[in-house]
């Protein structure tokens, strides 16, 4: 059975990264990993410029929803450009 995977993808796009300009890029989307606790402390945990998932303020985002297929698509982009090289 295939799952929805719309629903637990989520993306945001950065609109503020004065204390972390080497982690975060204006105006880029990144991917948001659900984290309930880090909610709780007006935290949003997404996957930065390293390819690892941190917290940043979530006032540094505006989150935004995107078409099923678009998000699929953008999360197989994300997943690929943090794959090592072969």
């Amino acid at each position: 059975m295939k799952t929805n995977q719309s629903t637990t993808l989520q993306f945001a796009i950065c609109v503020e990264n004065s204390e972390y300009p080497a982690s975060l890029e204006l105006l880029k989307v990144y991917q948001v990993i659900p984290d309930k606790e880090a909610e709780q402390t007006n935290d949003l945990r997404v996957i930065d410029e390293s390819g690892e998932d941190y917290l940043f303020p979530a006032d540094y985002f505006v989150l935004i929803n995107l078409p099923t297929d678009a998000a699929q698509t953008l999360h197989q982009s994300f997943r690929q450009a943090v794959q090592p090289a072969r």
